[in-house]
């Protein structure tokens, strides 16, 4: 019900905002002007609230977690935002008393190039949640100028072009030049004793300064408002005079271009030694500034740092801010002269660490050389903590050199990230049960025999507000009216839906819901592309980081296979299925390209044959992000969650599909097997080998050519790919299947092929009995309030982080 005071009082804000800041009358402002006004406005809604709660804060003087992470894949703020107020049809009712249809407001809020894919959307969704549930919290992370990359699809090929997110998204961000800090790179090291204190003297360095632009993040209907803050990179005291005056422009910018180039784009490509270097500078810059700005807030409210552990906690989300444990301790001991051993021992109180993989190209190295000449008094301590971990280990275990070199932080020239990150936290987790103990038993089998209670596991949730109330109205709505609204604070509440299983009406609805979605995401499509979906066809959907790990191979050889039964049986009476993708592939990752060229053309081969594109079409979404998410995963029938079990560390993406209704096939890998135990093998399609089998499997000589020569459909389907689609050869990927001078299919498509292609077909059969479809689809939504970040954070507040929340 729209609060009339409200909406005078939003009214009156917006009118202030348009005159105050464009000198225009309501009547005479643009589009543009107006979105500008609604953010200044929801921005100072934003502001007073997160005045009041950090009052409350510093009169607690509540204990605080400061999240770590490369990125943050947040999405448009302005729905989550005006939803989270509660003032959303308020505004809705004063733009459209001027004319404005707030749907069409809400398409101009950009996706901030903050983030790529599950890392930055499980940050974004644990910022939502933290600040719902009023814990005190702040997001740190870089201000990517832009962002990953803007991916253009020509041809079949990925074009990598920048996002250009900037001038119509920061309007969100606020600058804080009060608060800069300075980083230092490279230089040299000298040591001076005095007062029987060593110090550190570091001459000739690289000084770049970090300047914060904070997003302000508000919860559903909470007392917090907590905060991102973002480090942009300056160079403002090298902008040489001489040379500028003399004609040299370029040179005179030149070190000021070289600072700000850290935080240009997220992930640039490390195929060559300058991009591994600026993501080195990266990494450091993010965690040295950081912890300079915790350590200065934590001064001004206490004054002294002998409580710091006691109220902070620092979580590092994966290795990317693993940096952060060395350079606390260089904050503690050389500008704050603590001993090593206080030092050591407030740092591993207050930093803990999420591992998010166990694929060991993902668990990071870094070349000791260049480590040492990019941050030589960082090298400096990690050297030290390496030699007095080293020295423990000989103690527990004298003369196994063999394990001692496996836990060492530093070996063969290498600094191990994830060793350091483990050695130097109180806690360690990974993001699902099965990942968890793939951890225990294998990556960090040593150090879980050295230390077991510095490991646990807390699964992966997702910010369940925006991604079923918000994102799918409809949904919302039926249940709000069958189970009410408690569900949107308290997830678990979701599982009182599945008594309406045998409600005919609710079934018959909840159907209904599903179509008018996937319409929804059809009249998108063809805004964006001109072209035209089949909303009567089942919509199977795998969108996700492109990876051989996740095998869109796997589900490229099912189609092929559909795709070569149709040619030859154009008449097959089969039920219409579209088959979505999307995802970016990193820019040096050349193989990932491929298989986006493959799904492309194949698709385009498809559409040559009218006959068959009305039973069977691909589509590949171009730059797939948030805002595509937000409506393509309610309209989703099936969700591909296929990757090779043991190598997926949790997923977030099944969750956000499973509380949208859709039905997920997949292997027993991440958190698929919770989801499985959650609403019961009876309502969801799982195929493939186990994480045990498929270690049984390597161990006993993994052949992919006998599943080739033994299978005549598989035979068929690989012969198919090897005559290419649309023109395009696909040889190449013929030979990852089957060899020829590499390890032939290491993510084990051919194993699974003809499991998955059966479980694929029964799940296509099942869903010509709608009825039956639709009643798994509600237990799914039922069942998936487990997985909510709302439980997750909890679960981080109370058994990682001892953090409370603060109240009004």
């Amino acid at each position: 019900m729209v609060d009339t005071t409200k909406q005078q009082k939003i009214k009156e804000a917006l009118e202030n905002k348009l005159s105050r800041y464009f000198g225009v009358a309501a009547d005479d402002a643009s589009k543009e002007q107006v979105y500008k006004a609604v953010i200044l406005t929801v921005k100072d809604m934003l502001t007073s609230g997160r005045s009041a709660y950090r009052k409350a804060m510093k009169n607690d003087k509540a204990k605080r977690v400061y999240y770590l992470c490369m990125e943050f894949l947040i999405g448009p703020s302005l729905r989550n935002n005006l939803r989270n107020l509660g003032v959303a049809e308020e505004y809705a009712e004063v733009l459209g008393a001027m004319g404005y249809d707030i749907n069409e407001i809400y398409t101009m809020d950009r996706d901030p190039g903050l983030g790529n894919g599950g890392l930055g959307r499980l940050a974004a969704c644990f910022m939502d949640s933290l600040t719902t549930l009023d814990y005190p919290a702040t997001g740190f992370s870089l201000c990517y100028e832009y962002g990953l990359f803007k991916q253009k699809i020509i041809d079949g090929d990925q074009v990598e072009m920048p996002d250009v997110w900037m001038p119509s998204g920061e309007g969100w961000l606020v600058p804080r030049t009060d608060k800069t800090f300075a980083v230092r790179f490279g230089g040299k090291l000298s040591e001076r004793w005095e007062d029987d204190h060593l110090n550190i003297v570091h001459t000739d360095y690289d000084e770049v300064q970090a300047v914060p632009y904070d997003m302000m993040i508000s919860g559903y209907d909470s007392f917090a408002v907590n905060n991102l803050r973002l480090w942009k990179a300056h160079d403002i005291t090298n902008f040489n005079m001489k040379l500028f005056t003399q004609g040299q422009y370029m040179q005179a910018v030149k070190q000021n271009t070289d600072a700000e180039t850290i935080t240009k784009v997220l992930y640039p490509s490390d195929d060559h030694m300058e991009g591994k270097i600026l993501r080195l500078n990266q990494q450091y810059f993010l965690v040295s500034a950081s912890l300079q700005n915790i350590i200065a807030d934590h001064l001004a409210v206490y004054g002294n740092l002998s409580n710091f552990a006691e109220k902070n906690s620092i979580h590092i989300n994966d290795t990317h801010p693993a940096l952060c444990i060395p350079e606390l301790m260089r904050i503690f001991m050389d500008t704050y002269s603590f001993s090593w051993e206080s030092a050591w021992d407030i740092v591993t109180n207050t930093v803990s660490y999420t591992n998010h993989t166990v694929l060991p190209e993902a668990l990071e190295c870094w070349n000791e050389d260049l480590f040492r000449l990019r941050l030589p008094r960082i090298h400096q301590i990690v050297c030290e903590i390496n030699r007095r971990f080293c020295a423990d280990l000989w103690n527990l275990y004298p003369g196994d050199w063999d394990r001692i070199s496996r836990m060492s932080i530093i070996a063969n020239g290498s600094v191990r990230m994830a060793n350091l990150s483990v050695v130097g936290s109180h806690t360690t987790n990974g993001v699902s049960a099965l990942h968890s103990e793939i951890l225990k038993q294998t990556v960090f089998h040593d150090f879980y025999k050295m230390t077991p209670d510095k490991f646990t596991n807390v699964t992966n949730g997702i910010a369940h507000r925006r991604w079923l109330c918000f994102s799918n109205p409809e949904l919302a709505k039926l249940l709000d009216e069958t189970i009410g609204a408690d569900y949107r604070k308290n997830p678990q509440a979701l599982s009182a839906f599945a008594k309406y299983v045998s409600d005919a009406q609710v079934i018959d609805e909840l159907r209904a819901i599903k179509h008018h979605n996937k319409e929804r995401f059809a009249q998108k499509y063809r805004s964006v592309t001109g072209g035209a979906i089949d909303t009567h066809a089942i919509f199977d959907v795998q969108v996700k980081r492109m990876h051989e790990y996740k095998r869109q191979l796997l589900n490229v050889l099912k189609i092929v296979s559909l795709y070569d039964e149709l040619l030859a049986n154009p008449d097959l009476d089969i039920k219409p299925q579209t088959f979505i993708f999307g995802g970016k592939a990193a820019p040096g990752y050349y193989f990932a390209k491929e298989i986006i060229k493959l799904i492309w053309c194949l698709g385009k081969d498809i559409e040559k044959h009218p006959k068959i594109r009305e039973k069977l079409r691909v589509i590949y979404l171009e730059d797939y992000n948030v805002s595509t998410a937000e409506i393509l995963m309610p309209a989703t029938d099936i969700s591909e969650q296929i990757s090779l079990a043991g190598k997926e560390a949790s997923g977030t993406g099944c969750m956000k599909f499973m509380i949208n209704g859709a039905l997920t096939l997949g292997t027993l890998d991440g958190a698929n097997v919770e989801m499985a135990e959650a609403v019961g093998r009876d309502n969801i399609y799982i195929f493939g080998l186990t994480a045990e089998e498929v270690d049984d499997l390597w161990k006993r000589g993994y052949n992919s050519m006998l599943y080739y020569k033994t299978n005549t459909r598989l035979k068929a389907t690989i012969d198919r790919i090897a005559k290419g689609f649309n023109g395009e050869d696909f040889t190449n990927i013929v030979n990852y299947f089957l060899g020829n001078g590499r390890i032939a299919d290491p993510y084990m498509c051919l194993a699974d092929f003809e499991s998955y292609v059966k479980t694929a077909q029964t799940a296509v059969d099942d869903y010509s009995d709608r009825e039956t479809w639709t009643k798994r689809s509600l237990l799914n939504i039922a069942a998936a309030g487990r997985f909510a970040s709302d439980r997750s954070i909890g679960e981080y507040a109370e058994n990682i982080w001892n953090l409370k929340p603060v109240k009004e």
